[in-house]
């Protein structure tokens, strides 16, 4: 199933915090204090899709919602309500309401009739016209927990009274009742939901709540007996199960949770940009097991690579409350049904930072190297379990020896560098054991074997056991790698042979404004640094032979740089022909061109003029657009000769150009993809090449 958004409203001014949906109503509550309503109206358009419209839902003048009852109890915010509906006519309406206190409490809600004689009334347990002064007696000796280390629970056992009128000028009274305390969370409570009535089960009431503890807990009722109810049982709340972390209140917690497929899997979804899923069999005394789910960046990605072959795709971005930032890697799972395309999922997460990410590219299928805001590049490789994982799910045929790779990686406390582990400290719970065959690491050093069954990993796991070591540190500028005012990625380049590494970093002077080219394979700077730019360096790209090196700048110049005798690049052209900051650069495929993309709107594609005595790079096309450029990539050249140039603007629009190969100095506009496919600015842009 493939989701795309359709279109984008501006509800509230500040966040929006929750909504609900009942047929073309749309609430929503934000963090302007308000609620919304509005009715969502479609109406066809031009793309395979539908546009939602929202309108403002206006209620009848004679309508008007007055506050008729609090229900008092909980002790810091109401996070979240849900209400389930009488099963039967006898049952009552049941409200539950979840807090940042950790309780969670339900109350009964149906129609109120007072008893008419004292004689109607069966036991003491069950009389309902307790007095006033009872209840506030009662109440008043549960008042002393307030003072324990626990702190208080209150529970008020006060019957409201609600009058409802009908538009026919008559009226019902409902009372509400307060019915259980569910205690069970270590953290504040964040979602509620009731579960369905399955199809030919018997009807159970089952509640679903998260929290920010990493839990997920399943409340259902169970009788016992009891010599004060009518029938000699009662009813008392129990957790079922119970899903998530131990300890995960460090990650941030779920932020919600809901039921999907009818109630036969439970769903949360976290501030890391993942989802958890777990499916019951359904089938008398019901077993669950963790299921696949979706997962991905929950912020701005600044930098991606394909890797060397383009089986697989790293991604560094940030998660929404800016904790942490991490690289990703996605791959193609192919379908084993026949006919079914394959499907692209996150297999690892090398690499969890305490600084802003920027860029990460490949120096090989089983090495990466990212910078981030910080004055040092760090180089990656992959441990057995990547390697097995992603010849196990067929994303990639790599040939390695598992004996010689390190088993995992784990963060120090108080720790920047993912630390290799070559032996087994001890071994984890069988939970997770069915990931693959090799061995993993969790951050605290833990080292888990893994059963031959191979399966994506979890959200549990991505975050925690999946992690690369860092096998080297990369040295020299003076000042952080940077990202600019689009959240681009710059600062980093790497040579198509895998042979040099180029770096800059943020620079307000020409001293800093230089490129380091590193020899990666001795980590040493190879020749003289780069210098004549003036401020920071946006962009680095290396030519298609590795024989120039062009960089662009925030002082509006590319300049070149060719290797020309194996001891370094030397400057040999530079140009100051664009109007604004030059945000990013591209060589074509065949490295005959290149171009450069900026702020004043246009891309100027440069071609070595070999006609003049003295060689130099002249423009042989410019091209213009509506808003700022920020980010290029060209393709190769097809069986017909077209090659093809891929242009992301301010808006988040991409444009596709193309021209043939003969001929650099004409360009047609292929393809304009809107802002609905990303509606900030395109920080990076990269072709997949097939080979």
């Amino acid at each position: 199933m493939h989701w795309q958004q359709t279109g984008t409203v501006q509800a509230h001014s500040k966040a929006i915090s929750t909504l609900c949906v009942m047929g073309n109503c749309l609430v929503t509550g934000g963090s302007d204090a308000s609620v919304k309503t509005s009715s969502v109206k479609s109406k066809p358009f031009r793309y395979k899709a539908d546009i939602l419209y929202l309108s403002p839902w206006k209620i009848s003048l004679n309508q008007k919602f007055v506050r008729a009852a609090v229900l008092s109890g909980h002790e810091d915010w109401v996070r979240s309500l849900a209400f389930r509906q009488s099963s039967s006519p006898s049952s009552p309406l049941v409200l539950a309401s979840g807090s940042q206190d950790g309780t969670i409490r339900l109350w009964n809600v149906e129609v109120f009739s007072r008893p008419s004689k004292p004689t109607q009334l069966q036991g003491a347990a069950t009389i309902e016209a307790l007095s006033d002064d009872f209840l506030d007696a009662f109440e008043a000796s549960l008042g002393d927990l307030a003072d324990a280390e626990e702190g208080g629970r209150q529970i008020s056992l006060k019957r409201h009274i609600l009058t409802v009128k009908s538009e026919q000028g008559g009226s019902q009274q409902y009372s509400i009742t307060f019915d259980a305390l569910l205690v069970g969370h270590e953290a504040g409570v964040t979602a509620l939901s009731w579960r369905p009535d399955l199809p030919g089960a018997s009807s159970s009431l089952t509640l679903l709540s998260t929290s920010t503890d990493s839990s997920l807990i399943l409340w259902s009722p169970s009788s016992v007996a009891s010599s004060s109810s009518p029938d000699g049982s009662t009813s008392i709340w129990i957790n079922r199960q119970r899903f998530g972390d131990i300890g995960g209140q460090r990650l941030g917690g779920f932020v919600g949770g809901l039921w999907a497929r009818g109630g036969q899997e439970a769903m949360a979804w976290g501030w890391a940009g993942g989802w958890r899923r777990w499916r019951s069999d359904g089938q008398g005394i019901e077993h669950w097991e963790e299921a696949a789910a979706i997962s991905g960046h929950n912020g701005p990605v600044k930098g991606l690579d394909w890797s060397p072959k383009g089986e697989y795709l790293i991604s560094a971005g940030s998660v929404f409350a800016k904790s942490s930032w991490t690289t990703r890697i996605h791959g193609a799972v192919p379908n084993k049904r026949e006919g079914v395309a394959e499907s692209w999922h996150e297999v690892s997460r090398p690499q969890v930072h305490g600084y802003d990410l920027l860029d990460a590219t490949f120096l090989d299928a089983l090495k990466f190297v990212s910078v981030a805001d910080e004055k040092v590049a760090r180089v990656f490789e992959a441990p057995r379990g990547f390697v097995h994982i992603v010849s196990g799910l067929e994303i990639a045929e790599l040939h390695s020896s598992k004996s010689e790779r390190p088993l995992g990686a784990s963060v120090p406390p108080l720790g920047l560098s993912n630390k290799a582990l070559t032996a087994c400290m001890s071994l984890a719970s069988a939970n997770s054991s069915q990931l693959n065959a090799s061995t993993i690491a969790d951050p605290s050093g833990n080292v888990q074997e893994i059963s031959d069954t191979v399966r994506r990993p979890f959200e549990g796991e991505l975050a925690s056991i999946t992690l690369w070591p860092e096998v080297e540190k990369v040295f020299g500028h003076g000042y952080e790698h940077q990202t600019n005012h689009y959240g681009q990625s710059m600062s980093l380049a790497v040579s198509n042979s895998r042979r040099f590494m180029a770096t800059a970093c943020k620079a307000t002077t020409a001293e800093h404004a230089v490129v380091r080219v590193y020899d990666t394979e001795k980590w040493q700077l190879f020749g003289p640094v780069l210098e004549g730019h003036a401020l920071t360096v946006t962009r680095i790209a290396f030519s298609p032979d590795d024989r120039f090196v062009l960089s662009v700048s925030r002082d509006r110049t590319w300049r070149l740089f060719e290797n020309k005798d194996g001891a370094g690049f030397m400057p040999i052209a530079a140009d100051k022909s664009h109007a604004r900051i030059i945000w990013d650069c591209a060589w074509t495929f065949e490295g005959d061109a290149f171009a450069t993309a900026s702020r004043d709107k246009t891309v100027r594609i440069w071609k070595l003029d070999e006609t003049e005595s003295s060689a130099r790079w002249a423009p042989v096309a410019t091209l213009k657009a509506k808003e700022a450029i920020t980010a290029i990539a060209f393709t190769a050249a097809d069986h017909e000769g077209k090659r093809r140039l891929a242009v992301g603007l301010e808006t988040g629009e991409i444009l596709i150009y193309s021209g043939a190969r003969t001929d650099l100095s004409k360009w047609k506009l292929d393809l304009s993809l809107d802002s609905r496919y990303g509606p900030l600015p395109h920080p990076n842009l990269t072709w997949l090449m097939t080979i």
